[in-house]
């Protein structure tokens, strides 16, 4: 049994590797730096001339881990498959989301997606393969 020292990123790190065969998830990281012209200065700081700045991941509150989920559709679309858009936001026992992560995984649901708040691999598992069966 893990204690309450668990990392988040370990508990990604056991989903990624627990998903079924038919997702692919990724470590989604969001954030901002900048980027210029980039000068080591005497003392060993980085000078940023002309510096604009970068922003990297989806948006703000997007998923920890997102990507695909691959569906076979049936009847008029036999033997087709489909990527689902796939989100999961990881937490630890204890942790919360901020409004801006319920925000996204409600817009990632009510698009038909599937996505949810996940705190292990097992959690993870059961919300995709529950999406396939209409379990919720």
């Amino acid at each position: 049994m893990k204690t309450s020292k668990e990392k988040e990123s370990d508990i990604e790190n056991e989903i990624r590797l627990s998903v079924p065969e038919n997702v692919r998830i990724f470590r989604n990281n969001t954030g901002m730096g900048w980027c210029g012209e980039s000068h080591r200065t005497k003392t060993g700081d980085m000078l940023i001339k002309n510096p604009r700045p970068l922003h990297a991941g989806l948006c703000k509150g997007s998923s920890d881990e997102i990507g695909w989920t691959t569906i076979e559709i049936t009847a008029d679309m036999v033997g087709k498959k489909i990527a689902v858009f796939t989100a999961l936001e990881v937490k630890k026992k204890t942790g919360t989301a901020r409004k801006e992560q319920l925000n996204f995984l409600n817009a990632v649901i009510k698009s038909g997606g599937i996505a949810g708040l996940v705190r292990s691999a097992e959690e993870a598992v059961k919300l995709i393969n529950g999406w396939k069966h209409g379990v919720e």
